[in-house]
């Protein structure tokens, strides 16, 4: 079975750029690089990644370019881009070379305005990258699960996946109001879903399976296998555990599925979202 790693970040650490990087989150206040992520996929016997930003910024998205370049097992990047930009048409013809970018996010989380997405410049942003091909990464909170709602309807075709199922508040065991928005979303089949940074919206010190599986549960009833993809979210997750805790949650939760499902959600969904389709 391919396993493919749809989600993680590489970064050298700075204090102002990752200001979110608080100090409960001490021991990711380092630099994380390709060379501290390959011996981990290969105990883990992942294959390949995509890389995924973690700071707004176009200089990010050249650096995470530049890694894959230099290391075959990031198949892909998806980087940061000013969407509302008045010149996004001339910057992304300046990234039209680079073959391993293969989508944008930007931190909607963050956000304070709840209709952010819904910006009719942020929108039209959105179109253009969907009209060159690239796929979009949705990162938003339980909250602004209603807005995304009404970008969802309004894009009904186009590739978006969302990151960390939501971010749902499972060390507070929060989850109904999560899951109707969340089975309301999944009714739109271009819509898919990463099964990634779920320890870290746990209790960091006393997660267990358990408490996760219900979550786990909602997205897999609502989202078929060929719509959900297993992410890392590292090195985020080493405040709340390790690489092979995170993989093994899911690989024990999909254990009894079939063959063709379980390589679904490790590989097959990243490959076929990120990869298949792209313009390279």
């Amino acid at each position: 079975m391919e396993i493919i790693d749809s989600h993680h970040h590489f970064w050298h650490y700075d204090p102002v750029t990752y200001e979110w990087i608080d100090d409960r989150m001490a021991v990711i206040q380092r630099d994380f690089l390709p060379e501290h992520f390959k011996p981990v996929l290969q105990e883990n016997r992942v294959s390949g990644t995509i890389a995924v930003q973690a700071d707004s910024s176009v200089a990010e998205t050249h650096f995470l370019l530049e890694k894959a370049k230099e290391n075959e097992f990031i198949k892909g990047v998806v980087g940061w881009i000013d969407l509302r930009s008045d010149t996004l048409e001339q910057k992304l013809d300046a990234l039209e070379h680079e073959t391993k970018l293969v989508g944008f996010r930007h931190i909607v989380q963050g956000e304070p305005d709840p209709l952010f997405v819904l910006d009719p410049k942020f929108r039209r942003g959105l179109e253009m990258i969907f009209e060159r091909g690239y796929r979009y990464d949705l990162l938003i909170y339980p909250h602004q699960l209603i807005s995304a709602l009404e970008l969802i309807r309004h894009f009904p075709e186009e590739p978006i996946v969302i990151d960390h199922i939501a971010k749902p508040f499972i060390a507070h065991r929060y989850i109904d109001g999560w899951a109707i928005m969340m089975r309301e979303i999944a009714k739109y089949e271009h819509v898919h879903c990463k099964v990634s940074g779920m320890i870290t919206e746990a209790d960091w010190a006393a997660w267990q399976p358990a408490d996760i599986h219900p979550y786990l549960d909602v997205v897999t009833e609502c989202f078929s296998p060929d719509r959900l993809m297993y992410g890392s979210d590292w090195p985020v997750l080493n405040v709340a555990g390790n690489y092979e805790q995170v993989i093994d949650l899911v690989l024990d939760y999909v254990r009894d599925w079939s063959e063709e499902d379980q390589g679904q959600i490790m590989g097959q969904t990243a490959r076929s979202f990120y990869l298949s389709n792209h313009k390279q």
